[in-house]
């Protein structure tokens, strides 16, 4: 590189990361830690007002902010998505409109007249999916015969079995157990008559066919656990169940010891909500010091100003101290800088000592992890854990704030607990070991999110960063196994699917740099494909992005609108296949430099995080599996996606340092 065109670009990037870790400062809480906020969308509120008017509760204040924010989410198609720019979504919309009805809005206001329009023209509440099928039976808008059946007896199945609560995902399973309730209890609350949404029916209220439909396939495991429904519905109608009120106690029991110190299940809102219903059918009353306390804890999700209200799914606190620890640090901060040493102390008081579900398939195992949220003891994750271990490692810990040799033990801990959950193909997964049973995806119910939670490539790239980091060679044969995973996993064209972030960009931007880490030569075939998928996919503008409907149309693989963390996931991939100088990189860091705003964040309100891709199964699917042909829809009504308010923040400034210091050393 020309010494005067590299002295400006330092020039223009010491400013930018400037300005960047000046952000993250201001953003700091004064515990050390950072949050920003998750955003998802709208039935996160809609569901908050199904809940309360389901409890009794009605604080119109609350609705009418509440309603106020769905209604600035809707479109001026009259519809609600799943994430920006993404087409409107059945189920969504009718959630929205049956809350806003509920909230105070008339059917006849235009808004409503338009959502009601869209509703119909895609079939009605008839078409809707499995979960919003209970929120409108709770309220007699549908009937319970119409929801796949769940019998409760299902939490008495031995961990053996090969159905059995502990062979579903962790959040899926914190769901189902107080469905189990649910579903045998049947409670509604009616709506008063003019509250009702009747009018969203495409062929009248009279003329519902509630059967669960027969499977589209001809044969496979749709067709077994659809004869397996018309059975239980069978046996459901018999006026003695021997087991039924021991399988409830079961239930409610699990439900109890679950809930986490700041009164929610598995820190995030699907099993937080359908908890405290169930609890509640159960004949807890509100005064309950239970349910107390779960509705007391949404306070510390929600975000409130003078006009709405607006309620996370879920917080990431750990994730964000992680990450912003990480990248101060690359982009300079000094290791024993007081404010990052203050963030390391209080992610090391948030290691999870305790047991949890995990212990079912590592029972060996001493804990050791992290969860994403404040509190959630249960579920510690790997993802959050390897980065966690990274940022730990890389900050210079005094006495004052703990000391080196508490460090030490924590990621040691970490990184014993961590080996202990590898899955047997050499991949980790989020939550459990070896949570692979994929025919579980396969039941009527199962028509939304992620089933499972098997092995991902992202949440094992992070693993491998964190070993190869620490010390390749003492954690060899399990870095061995892992890379074999990882390579097996790499698409014919060089990139690498996505889990947790959208998507064969994050996949190489988890990779690439863990290859580097773990002494992967930047040569190697594998490096060499991926980098030149992301030559081949850069934007006009220098930037790189990719849609979340590249999920299900193989078309928009690597494409959509330039965004500031997808461009830093790419040029970290670059600089670590030591592509520092290429064009494509010095373009990527001009888009970066160019789109910064003064205060040295980003604007970002693309998606870019992924909760579920909305294939059941929680990996990459197989296209020539007919099971994802109900799948196959941009909207992504089965998925589940995220915009992280710090990545426009965190991503980019770890991409500038990761950049200055390669392009020093190569000076």
């Amino acid at each position: 590189m020309d010494p005067q065109v590299s002295k400006q670009i330092n020039k223009n990037i010491n400013n930018a990361i400037e300005r960047t870790q000046g952000y993250l400062f201001r953003e700091q809480y004064s515990e050390g830690y950072w949050w920003g906020e998750l955003e998802s969308n709208p039935t996160m509120e809609a569901e908050f007002i199904l809940l309360h008017y389901f409890l009794g509760i009605r604080d119109n204040k609350k609705f009418t902010k509440l309603s106020n924010h769905i209604i600035s989410q809707q479109r001026e198609d009259g519809t609600w998505g799943q994430y920006y720019g993404a087409p409107g979504d059945l189920s969504t919309s009718v959630e929205c409109y049956l809350a806003l009805k509920i909230a105070g809005y008339s059917e006849n206001e235009k808004s409503m007249i338009k959502a009601k329009d869209f509703i119909l023209s895609k079939g009605g509440i008839e078409n809707t999916r499995v979960f919003t099928k209970i929120w409108l039976s709770l309220v007699d808008q549908w009937k319970w015969e119409g929801v796949p059946i769940m019998p409760a007896e299902l939490i008495l199945l031995p961990n053996w079995s090969p159905i059995n609560i502990y062979e579903f995902s962790s959040w899926a399973r914190s769901t189902i157990v107080p469905l189990l309730i649910l579903m045998d209890k049947k409670p509604v609350r009616p709506l008063p008559e003019n509250l009702r949404v009747d009018e969203l029916f495409c062929d009248g209220l009279d003329n519902v066919d509630y059967s669960v439909k027969f499977p589209s396939i001809q044969m496979g495991w749709e067709n077994f656990f659809y004869a397996t429904d018309q059975v239980l519905r069978l046996l459901d109608k018999l006026p003695i169940k021997p087991t039924r009120d021991l399988a409830l106690k079961k239930s409610k029991e699990w439900i109890l010891e679950h809930q986490e110190a700041d009164g929610s299940w598995g820190g995030i809102q699907p099993p937080w909500v359908y908890s405290i219903m169930a609890l509640y059918a159960a004949g807890y009353g509100l005064d309950d010091p239970v349910i107390k306390k779960a509705l007391h804890g949404f306070k510390a999700f929600e975000i409130e100003d003078q006009f709405s209200l607006r309620v996370q799914a879920c917080v990431s606190p750990i994730w964000d101290t992680g990450l912003a620890i990480i990248s101060l640090l690359d982009s300079g901060i000094k290791a024993d800088d007081d404010r990052v040493q203050k963030a390391g102390q209080w992610l090391i008081n948030k290691q999870i000592k305790s047991e949890g579900d995990w212990q079912v398939k590592a029972n060996n195992v001493r804990s050791g992890g992290w969860a994403f949220e404040f509190e959630n003891e249960h579920y510690p994750d790997i993802d959050d854990a390897a980065v966690v271990a990274t940022a730990l490692h890389k900050i210079d810990l005094t006495d004052e704030y703990g000391g080196l040799d508490r460090k030490s033990k924590s990621i040691k801990r970490c990184v014993q607990w961590i080996e202990g959950m590898q899955s047997k193909n050499g991949g980790w997964a989020s939550f459990d070991k070896d949570n692979m049973r994929s025919f579980i995806a396969r039941i009527p119910f199962s028509d939304f999110g992620e089933t499972i939670d098997p092995p991902s490539v992202d949440v094992t790239a992070h693993v491998l960063e964190l070993l190869g980091t620490l010390d390749a060679k003492k954690h060899a044969k399990i870095i061995a196994k892992a890379l074999d995973y990882v390579l097996l996993e790499q698409e014919q064209d060089g990139s690498w699917f996505g889990r947790w972030g959208v998507n064969y960009i994050y996949g190489i931007g988890s990779v690439l740099p863990a290859l580097r880490a773990i002494g992967i030569d930047p040569s190697h075939e594998a490096m060499d494909k991926a980098t030149k998928w992301l030559e081949d996919h850069q934007n006009k503008d220098g930037g790189w992005g990719e849609t979340p409907a590249s999920y299900v149309d193989p078309a928009l693989h690597g494409k959509g609108p330039s965004t500031a963390s997808q461009t830093a996931w790419s040029l970290m991939s670059l600089i670590a296949a030591d592509k520092g100088s290429s064009p494509h990189a010095l373009k990527g860091i001009n888009y970066l430099l160019s789109n910064q705003n003064e205060d040295g964040s980003w604007d970002e309100p693309e998606f870019t995080g992924t909760g579920f891709p909305g294939y059941g199964i929680g990996m990459r699917p197989d296209r020539s599996d007919q099971f994802n042909e109900k799948q196959q829809d941009i909207a992504l009504p089965a998925g589940f996606m995220i915009n992280y308010h710090m990545y426009r923040i965190y991503w980019p400034l770890c991409a500038l340092g990761r950049f200055r210091e390669w392009n020093n050393k190569k000076d």
